[in-house]
């Protein structure tokens, strides 16, 4: 035992059993762990026994810990709340933690004499009103024009204080004269009036139009009354607006008015927890966070630090009923909330578009990371397919059998090469199958495998990192022997996948694996083995179609196979070559064969029109 063991030893002896918080330090001093326990000294020896079934992650962990430290507390939900603060506070590398650096769109009330509506992507404590944020700057924009459209406030900057106003140097501007200002700043309006209107805005901006609907349809009225149809026309094309907003925002159900719906989705190294606001039966926040998943991070904690987060940063708070997948780790942080975990219905409904939203989210994030740093998004993707499939080092050069025949008739292979996750289309390679008679797609797999790794071996090329074979374990088993026969069976890994729900089988194990169903590896394994069917199924076709051709073709007396490739090369198909003119067959094999292939296709024109006329005569 070295010296750093024996020292971890002894500190691990020394903790006591009461609840509270260790941290993890490296050589460097750094805190590069913190956790939370019942009992420090079961849950940190926990870590340094050496028959327990550790990730990889928390291995390396291990390896790297050269100082423990610890905090005692009185309970465990006190652990909790510390834990909280001790990780946001150092941002340790192998804890969960937030990546969500993207500021978003909020709508915010400015806290000052007839408020102005805004649009701002920062939040200050300054008093103001902010509403969102909102997932998208499209949408916060069509609520904003929509307010402005229905609810008369003044857009200007002017200081409206009392004694501004009471000096008399403003002036109406061009919003006044068009009826979107009701000129505030020359007294035509009190604040009590504003404030009335300052009032519906924050109705629209938690979802209650009916206020909104209200107001609109009274002043119709009135002005439809006061015969001033100009201005009633005003109110009625407001309340058009009103109906086309409504249309456009997201409607759930009457049933379900007020709560809000978490979901998360995780992923190889990171979590996406999406969350969705309800209120007046509409969506009227959406926001996705990003988190790396640390060691051994359940989902339920997960799921408890990005609630913590969205309240302490995004919605304030939580309405009465919280629709969630799972329990969080603990409620005991949520006073007064009903967390639900639906089945069925309409709320696992809004559940699954909560998903559906981090779904999309998260290939945002991909398809960004694909294309301003690709190296990154490759390496990122070689790591979780190396962990995926249990692999020695990272799957770079993927290669892929498949086999495709007719009844046994026409027997072909194809084999398509990946270099990085990404199709080399210049190393497909096609296979005829040379001594297999009948469909026997195990003895077709054998015979192309052995053809292929036997020609890489005597020419000294590259083997691939991983090979996969379309089929289940009979494929999987003919390939194998192959690789044991060559001796290269430790040197190339291989798995089947089976093709209806994608079972991934390794050899002298009866048990097929399943990969991740949301994970990036499962849909590049999909992917390579699409493209050999593909590969393998277009050559077989145009073989079929070739053997078709030649049969017909060589029917005819004194067309040769050099006739034949002109006549192929030329025409293509049987129907073109039998449609062809005199003229047209003696450029390409001359007149006296161009003869022989009118006399052999006309006996079959002269059955074909006979039969249209006698089905003309019926």
């Amino acid at each position: 035992m070295d010296n750093r063991q024996s020292i971890l030893k002894e500190q691990v002896a020394a903790l006591p059993l009461a609840p509270g918080v260790y941290q993890f330090l490296d050589r460097s001093g750094d805190i590069i762990y913190v956790g939370k326990a019942k009992s420090l000294r079961k849950r940190v020896s926990s870590y340094f026994v050496r028959n327990k079934d550790h990730s990889a992650k928390v291995r390396v962990l291990v390896r790297q810990i050269a100082e423990i430290r610890h905090i005692v507390v009185d309970s465990e939900q006190d652990a909790l709340l510390l834990e909280n603060s001790l990780i946001k506070t150092h941002q340790p590398r192998y804890n969960i933690l937030l990546k969500d650096d993207k500021t978003y769109p909020w709508i915010v009330l400015r806290r000052e004499n007839f408020p102005r509506v805004e649009s701002t992507r920062i939040v200050r404590h300054d008093g103001s009103q902010y509403f969102g944020p909102y997932g998208s700057l499209s949408m916060q924009h069509s609520i904003l024009e929509f307010i402005r459209e229905v609810i008369p406030l003044r857009t200007c900057k002017l200081n409206l204080s009392p004694q501004a106003i009471a000096r008399g140097r403003y002036g109406v501007c061009l919003q006044y004269h068009l009826g979107n200002c009701k000129g505030p700043c020359v007294g035509a309006q009190s604040e009590e009036e504003y404030a009335e209107l300052v009032e519906m805005v924050k109705d629209v901006l938690k979802g209650d139009l009916r206020p909104v609907r209200r107001y609109l349809e009274e002043n119709m009225r009135a002005a439809a009354e006061e015969l001033k149809f100009e201005l009633a026309q005003r109110f009625k094309q407001r309340l058009d607006a009103l109906e086309n907003y409504r249309s456009r925002s997201v409607i759930v159900s009457a049933k379900i008015v007020d709560c809000d719906i978490f979901s998360l989705l995780e992923d190889d190294d990171a979590a996406y927890c999406n969350f969705i606001r309800l209120r007046h039966g509409s969506i009227v926040a959406l926001h996705t966070v990003k988190l790396a998943t640390g060691i051994g991070a359940p989902q339920p904690e997960m799921l408890t630090l990005a609630i913590q987060y969205i309240v302490e940063n995004i919605s304030h708070d939580l309405s009465r009923e919280v629709i969630v997948p799972f329990l969080p780790s603990t409620t005991l942080l949520f006073d007064k909330v009903n967390f639900t975990v639906p089945k069925r219905g309409e709320k696992a409904d809004l559940l699954e578009f909560s998903l559906k939203s981090a779904r999309i989210y998260r290939a945002e994030q991909m398809k960004n990371l694909e294309i301003k740093n690709p190296e990154r998004h490759t390496e990122r993707l070689m790591n979780a397919m190396q962990r995926e499939l249990h692999l020695d080092r990272q799957p770079r050069h993927i290669e892929c059998f498949d086999n495709s025949n007719l009844q046994g008739t026409n027997p072909v292979a194809s084999c398509v090469v990946f270099r990085d996750g990404k199709p080399s289309r210049k190393e497909y390679r096609h296979f005829n199958i040379k001594t297999v008679v009948g469909p026997d797609d195990f003895a077709s797999m054998r015979e192309i495998v052995y053809r292929r790794y036997s020609r890489l071996l005597e020419e000294g090329a590259e083997l691939p990192d991983l090979i996969i074979v379309d089929g289940g374990k009979g494929q999987l088993s003919s390939a194998y022997e192959v690789l044991c026969a060559l001796g290269i069976e430790k040197r190339v890994p291989i798995v089947g996948l089976a093709k209806r729900i994608e079972e991934i089988f390794f050899p002298d194990d009866p048990m097929p694996y399943y990969l991740s169903r949301t994970g990036e590896p499962l849909k590049v394994v999909c992917h390579i083995r699409d493209e050999a069917h593909r590969f393998g199924i277009t050559f077989h076709r145009l073989k079929r179609s070739n053997a078709f051709i030649k049969s017909e073709l060589e029917n005819i007396e004194g067309i040769g196979a050099k006739s034949l490739a002109q006549l192929l090369r030329k025409f293509r198909t049987v129907a073109k070559v039998r449609e062809a003119t005199a003229e047209e067959l003696a450029e390409v094999v001359g007149e006296a064969r161009a003869k022989k292939i009118i006399e052999y296709f006309k006996p079959l024109d002269n059955a074909e029109t006979s039969k249209n006329e006698s089905t003309e005569d019926i």
